[in-house]
Protein backbone atom coordinates (compact mmCIF):
# COMPACT_ATOMS: atom_id res chain seq x y z
CA UNK A 1 0.00 0.00 0.00
CA UNK A 2 2.72 2.47 0.98
CA UNK A 3 4.81 1.63 -2.09
CA UNK A 4 1.84 2.42 -4.34
CA UNK A 5 1.16 5.61 -2.37
CA UNK A 6 4.78 6.69 -2.82
CA UNK A 7 4.44 6.10 -6.55
CA UNK A 8 1.34 8.29 -6.63
CA UNK A 9 3.15 11.09 -4.77
CA UNK A 10 6.09 10.82 -7.18
CA UNK A 11 3.77 10.92 -10.19
CA UNK A 12 1.99 13.99 -8.79
CA UNK A 13 5.28 15.75 -7.98
CA UNK A 14 6.74 15.11 -11.43
CA UNK A 15 3.49 16.22 -13.07
CA UNK A 16 3.39 19.47 -11.09
CA UNK A 17 7.08 20.15 -11.72
CA UNK A 18 6.70 19.51 -15.45
CA UNK A 19 3.76 21.93 -15.61
CA UNK A 20 5.70 24.63 -13.77
CA UNK A 21 8.50 24.30 -16.32
CA UNK A 22 6.04 24.42 -19.22
CA UNK A 23 4.27 27.43 -17.71
CA UNK A 24 7.58 29.30 -17.41
CA UNK A 25 8.24 28.62 -21.09
CA UNK A 26 4.69 29.68 -21.96
CA UNK A 27 5.08 32.94 -20.03
CA UNK A 28 8.38 33.70 -21.74
CA UNK A 29 6.79 33.14 -25.17
CA UNK A 30 3.74 35.15 -24.12
CA UNK A 31 5.92 38.11 -23.20
CA UNK A 32 7.63 37.89 -26.58
CA UNK A 33 4.31 37.89 -28.42
CA UNK A 34 3.01 40.77 -26.29
CA UNK A 35 6.12 42.82 -27.12
CA UNK A 36 5.51 42.06 -30.80
CA UNK A 37 1.87 43.14 -30.42
CA UNK A 38 2.82 46.33 -28.60
CA UNK A 39 5.33 47.21 -31.33
CA UNK A 40 2.68 46.62 -34.01
CA UNK A 41 0.20 48.88 -32.21
CA UNK A 42 2.76 51.63 -31.61
CA UNK A 43 3.92 51.54 -35.25
CA UNK A 44 0.30 51.75 -36.49
CA UNK A 45 0.61 48.49 -38.42
CA UNK A 46 -2.12 47.67 -40.93
CA UNK A 47 -5.18 45.67 -39.94
CA UNK A 48 -3.99 42.52 -41.71
CA UNK A 49 -0.60 42.50 -39.97
CA UNK A 50 -2.16 43.41 -36.64
CA UNK A 51 -4.79 40.68 -36.94
CA UNK A 52 -2.06 38.09 -37.46
CA UNK A 53 -0.31 39.13 -34.23
CA UNK A 54 -3.61 39.27 -32.32
CA UNK A 55 -4.49 35.77 -33.54
CA UNK A 56 -1.06 34.51 -32.42
CA UNK A 57 -1.56 35.85 -28.90
CA UNK A 58 -5.09 34.46 -28.73
CA UNK A 59 -3.95 31.04 -29.93
CA UNK A 60 -1.28 31.03 -27.26
CA UNK A 61 -3.95 31.38 -24.57
CA UNK A 62 -5.43 28.15 -25.95
CA UNK A 63 -2.05 26.51 -25.28
CA UNK A 64 -2.11 27.30 -21.55
CA UNK A 65 -5.64 25.97 -21.19
CA UNK A 66 -4.52 22.75 -22.89
CA UNK A 67 -1.45 22.45 -20.64
CA UNK A 68 -3.56 23.03 -17.52
CA UNK A 69 -5.95 20.29 -18.61
CA UNK A 70 -3.09 17.82 -18.97
CA UNK A 71 -1.48 18.83 -15.65
CA UNK A 72 -4.79 18.59 -13.80
CA UNK A 73 -4.91 14.86 -14.54
CA UNK A 74 -1.68 14.47 -12.55
CA UNK A 75 -2.40 16.98 -9.75
CA UNK A 76 -5.59 19.01 -9.92
CA UNK A 77 -4.82 20.58 -6.52
CA UNK A 78 -1.61 22.12 -7.86
CA UNK A 79 -3.54 23.87 -10.64
CA UNK A 80 -6.51 24.90 -8.49
CA UNK A 81 -4.30 26.32 -5.73
CA UNK A 82 -2.33 28.43 -8.22
CA UNK A 83 1.04 27.38 -6.81
CA UNK A 84 2.44 27.99 -10.31
CA UNK A 85 1.54 31.68 -10.01
CA UNK A 86 2.90 34.53 -7.87
CA UNK A 87 1.38 35.26 -4.42
CA UNK A 88 -0.49 38.39 -5.55
CA UNK A 89 -1.99 36.51 -8.51
CA UNK A 90 -3.14 33.75 -6.15
CA UNK A 91 -5.07 36.34 -4.12
CA UNK A 92 -7.41 36.86 -7.09
CA UNK A 93 -7.48 33.25 -8.25
CA UNK A 94 -10.83 31.64 -9.04
CA UNK A 95 -10.92 27.90 -9.80
CA UNK A 96 -7.38 27.89 -11.14
CA UNK A 97 -7.45 31.14 -13.12
CA UNK A 98 -8.96 34.58 -13.64
CA UNK A 99 -12.61 35.56 -13.42
CA UNK A 100 -13.88 36.38 -16.89
CA UNK A 101 -16.40 38.88 -15.51
CA UNK A 102 -13.65 40.86 -13.76
CA UNK A 103 -11.52 41.00 -16.90
CA UNK A 104 -14.48 42.29 -18.92
CA UNK A 105 -15.18 44.93 -16.28
CA UNK A 106 -11.55 46.05 -16.56
CA UNK A 107 -11.71 46.27 -20.34
CA UNK A 108 -14.83 48.44 -20.55
CA UNK A 109 -12.95 51.34 -18.94
CA UNK A 110 -9.73 50.65 -20.90
CA UNK A 111 -11.22 50.48 -24.41
CA UNK A 112 -13.25 53.67 -24.63
CA UNK A 113 -14.65 54.87 -26.90
CA UNK A 114 -16.88 51.89 -27.68
CA UNK A 115 -20.05 51.93 -29.75
CA UNK A 116 -23.38 51.51 -27.97
CA UNK A 117 -23.74 48.06 -29.47
CA UNK A 118 -20.28 47.04 -28.28
CA UNK A 119 -21.01 48.27 -24.76
CA UNK A 120 -24.30 46.37 -24.74
CA UNK A 121 -22.67 43.15 -26.01
CA UNK A 122 -19.79 43.36 -23.54
CA UNK A 123 -22.19 44.03 -20.64
CA UNK A 124 -24.31 41.06 -21.74
CA UNK A 125 -21.20 38.88 -21.98
CA UNK A 126 -20.13 40.03 -18.53
CA UNK A 127 -23.54 39.17 -17.10
CA UNK A 128 -23.50 35.72 -18.68
CA UNK A 129 -19.95 35.15 -17.40
CA UNK A 130 -20.98 36.20 -13.89
CA UNK A 131 -23.93 33.79 -13.94
CA UNK A 132 -21.70 30.93 -15.09
CA UNK A 133 -19.11 31.79 -12.42
CA UNK A 134 -21.80 31.86 -9.70
CA UNK A 135 -23.09 28.45 -10.80
CA UNK A 136 -19.59 26.95 -10.73
CA UNK A 137 -18.83 28.53 -7.35
CA UNK A 138 -22.04 27.09 -5.92
CA UNK A 139 -21.07 23.72 -7.33
CA UNK A 140 -17.66 23.93 -5.66
CA UNK A 141 -19.27 24.93 -2.34
CA UNK A 142 -21.66 21.99 -2.56
CA UNK A 143 -18.76 19.64 -3.31
CA UNK A 144 -16.79 20.89 -0.31
CA UNK A 145 -19.80 20.48 1.98
CA UNK A 146 -20.49 16.98 0.66
CA UNK A 147 -16.83 16.04 1.05
CA UNK A 148 -16.74 17.36 4.62
CA UNK A 149 -19.86 15.36 5.50
CA UNK A 150 -18.35 12.22 3.99
CA UNK A 151 -15.12 12.61 5.98
CA UNK A 152 -16.99 13.45 9.20
CA UNK A 153 -19.18 10.35 9.02
CA UNK A 154 -18.18 6.76 9.52
CA UNK A 155 -16.25 4.89 12.17
CA UNK A 156 -12.59 5.76 12.90
CA UNK A 157 -10.16 3.01 11.90
CA UNK A 158 -8.33 3.19 15.23
CA UNK A 159 -9.42 -0.06 16.80
CA UNK A 160 -7.78 -2.13 14.09
CA UNK A 161 -10.79 -4.41 13.55
CA UNK A 162 -11.37 -5.56 10.00
CA UNK A 163 -14.88 -4.06 10.02
CA UNK A 164 -13.65 -0.61 11.00
CA UNK A 165 -10.84 -0.76 8.44
CA UNK A 166 -13.30 -1.76 5.73
CA UNK A 167 -15.63 1.10 6.68
CA UNK A 168 -12.70 3.53 6.70
CA UNK A 169 -11.50 2.40 3.27
CA UNK A 170 -15.03 2.66 1.91
CA UNK A 171 -15.31 6.18 3.30
CA UNK A 172 -12.01 7.17 1.68
CA UNK A 173 -13.07 5.62 -1.63
CA UNK A 174 -16.26 7.68 -1.57
CA UNK A 175 -14.29 10.85 -0.79
CA UNK A 176 -11.83 10.09 -3.60
CA UNK A 177 -14.73 9.71 -6.01
CA UNK A 178 -16.00 13.15 -5.07
CA UNK A 179 -12.54 14.68 -5.46
CA UNK A 180 -12.48 13.23 -8.96
CA UNK A 181 -15.07 15.84 -9.98
CA UNK A 182 -12.63 18.71 -9.31
CA UNK A 183 -11.07 18.18 -12.74
CA UNK A 184 -14.48 18.84 -14.27
CA UNK A 185 -14.89 22.13 -12.42
CA UNK A 186 -11.47 23.30 -13.59
CA UNK A 187 -12.25 22.28 -17.17
CA UNK A 188 -15.56 24.18 -17.11
CA UNK A 189 -13.89 27.28 -15.63
CA UNK A 190 -11.17 27.23 -18.29
CA UNK A 191 -13.78 26.71 -21.02
CA UNK A 192 -15.57 29.80 -19.73
CA UNK A 193 -12.33 31.80 -19.82
CA UNK A 194 -11.52 30.57 -23.31
CA UNK A 195 -15.00 31.31 -24.65
CA UNK A 196 -14.97 34.77 -23.06
CA UNK A 197 -11.74 35.65 -24.86
CA UNK A 198 -13.16 34.38 -28.14
CA UNK A 199 -16.40 36.34 -27.71
CA UNK A 200 -14.44 39.44 -26.75
CA UNK A 201 -12.54 39.32 -30.05
CA UNK A 202 -15.80 38.83 -31.94
CA UNK A 203 -17.26 42.01 -30.40
CA UNK A 204 -14.17 44.20 -30.77
CA UNK A 205 -12.35 45.52 -33.81
CA UNK A 206 -8.83 44.30 -34.54
CA UNK A 207 -7.23 47.35 -32.93
CA UNK A 208 -9.53 47.17 -29.93
CA UNK A 209 -8.69 43.48 -29.52
CA UNK A 210 -5.00 44.35 -29.59
CA UNK A 211 -5.50 47.00 -26.91
CA UNK A 212 -7.58 44.56 -24.87
CA UNK A 213 -4.84 41.92 -24.93
CA UNK A 214 -2.27 44.53 -23.91
CA UNK A 215 -4.50 45.72 -21.05
CA UNK A 216 -4.98 42.16 -19.79
CA UNK A 217 -1.24 41.52 -19.96
CA UNK A 218 -0.41 44.79 -18.18
CA UNK A 219 -2.84 43.92 -15.37
CA UNK A 220 -1.25 40.54 -14.70
CA UNK A 221 2.26 42.00 -15.12
CA UNK A 222 1.47 44.48 -12.36
CA UNK A 223 0.27 41.67 -10.12
CA UNK A 224 3.54 39.79 -10.70
CA UNK A 225 5.53 42.98 -10.04
CA UNK A 226 3.53 43.55 -6.85
CA UNK A 227 4.43 40.06 -5.70
CA UNK A 228 8.13 40.73 -6.29
CA UNK A 229 7.96 43.99 -4.35
CA UNK A 230 6.08 42.32 -1.51
CA UNK A 231 8.58 39.46 -1.22
CA UNK A 232 11.50 41.93 -1.34
CA UNK A 233 10.01 44.33 1.25
CA UNK A 234 12.17 45.23 4.30
CA UNK A 235 11.41 43.12 7.38
CA UNK A 236 12.10 44.28 10.88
Amino acid sequence: FFDSLSYVFLFVFVGALAFDVEYSRWLEEHNRLINELRAAVNSHAGDTELRTVVDNVTAQFDDIFRLKGIAAKADVFHILSGMWKTPAERCFLWIGGFRSSEILKLLVSQLEPLTEQQVAEICNLQQLSQQAEDALSQGMDALQQSLAETLASGTPATSGSSGNVANYMGQMAMAMGKLGTLDGFLRQADNLRQQTLQQMHRILTTRQSARALLAINDYFSRLRALSSLWLARPRE
